[in-house]
């Protein structure tokens, strides 16, 4: 093998790890807001498309993948905006309610996010609607809809992780 040929094998298989770790960094956002999320995962499925050696195929990678992305993304608004509007619940308690997880990501870690998503969100109805039962009726609603759509999300974005490891490993080997 010759020096260069070597050289460029050590390249690929660097830009492969900064990729995959680009993704595993995505898919942690998907459930810790704090981190970038379906976007990191797109971002390293284009890093490996351009700089990891694979040519046609990490482009056919990166357009499976991000394509799946995509669609995770947008069920996820999609699945949460319609159990939002079904229950007439305003996108103002949701924002609310991420603000307080992240306040309480920071208080708590790990476990105040989703403590402080919920707390906040059912604080917001309950301004809203000024009544516990019902505060607590649509916040629960709320946070089937979110969860459901933070789970499509996720189920994609790992999808397209997984599309990414097997064009990393039938490249590399």
């Amino acid at each position: 093998m010759r020096a260069g040929d070597y050289a460029e094998r050590v390249a690929d298989q660097v830009i492969a790890v900064v990729a995959v770790l680009l993704t595993i960094v995505g898919v942690t956002g998907i459930v810790v807001p704090v981190v970038p999320g379906s976007l990191s995962v797109i971002a390293g499925l284009l890093a490996w498309a351009i700089w990891g050696g694979a040519g046609t195929l990490g482009w056919v990678v990166f357009g499976i993948g991000t394509a799946l992305v995509l669609a995770g993304m947008s069920a996820q608004y999609l699945i949460t905006g319609r159990g939002l509007k079904r229950r007439n619940i305003p996108s103002r308690s949701v924002v609310i309610g991420l603000v307080s997880g992240v306040v309480g990501l920071f208080v708590l870690p790990f476990f105040g996010l989703p403590i402080g998503f919920a707390a906040g969100l059912l604080l917001s109805e309950w301004w809203r609607v000024r009544d516990w039962k019902a505060a607590l009726s649509s916040s629960w609603a709320a946070l089937k809809s979110v969860g459901l759509g933070l789970l499509v999300e996720l189920a994609c974005a790992l999808a397209a992780a997984t599309t990414l490891l097997v064009g990393v490993l039938t490249h590399l080997f």
